[in-house]
């Protein structure tokens, strides 16, 4: 039995719509950090924090690497949400940023970040100490 052109047409277009529904499934989550930071230009930082997905809270740990114009230490206590996961699991990696600030006492922080699996991070919060830096960063994020 031969199918019609239109009608072959209008089945594969479908199965396209319902495989891009269906990879199109990602979910989102919040998440909170504390990140300890220290450096003399390489710095490091460190901390931990947790996701909560699908009702579930994950504990997570944070650390990296610094390069540039780093000075100074500081704690900063980021709050937000992580976007495009379908698992806990893909927020693990590897983030990366270049940026500049200066934080005396106390200051705000906001930052977007994004790992290879394709997990966005749009955290906000505030940082507390003295740190200036003008540097190339990484965050390396992991399930504990």
């Amino acid at each position: 039995m031969k199918i019609s052109s239109a009608l072959r047409a209008f089945l594969i277009a479908f199965t396209a719509l319902v495989a891009g529904f269906s990879s199109a499934q990602a979910d989102s989550g919040s998440v909170q950090l504390t990140i300890y930071k220290a450096g003399w230009v390489i710095g490091g930082s460190g901390g931990g924090g947790t996701l909560n997905f699908q009702g579930r809270t994950y504990r997570l740990s944070a650390g990296g690497i610094d390069y540039g114009l780093v000075f100074g230490g500081s704690k900063t206590v980021l709050r937000g949400r992580v976007s495009n996961i379908n698992r806990p699991s893909d927020i693990a990696g590897v983030y990366g940023a270049a940026g500049a600030g200066l934080a005396v006492g106390g200051g705000a922080r906001a930052i977007v970040l994004t790992n290879q699996k394709g997990a966005v991070l749009e955290l906000s919060g505030q940082q507390v100490g003295l740190m200036a830096n003008l540097d190339l960063s990484g965050l390396a994020i992991s399930l504990k």
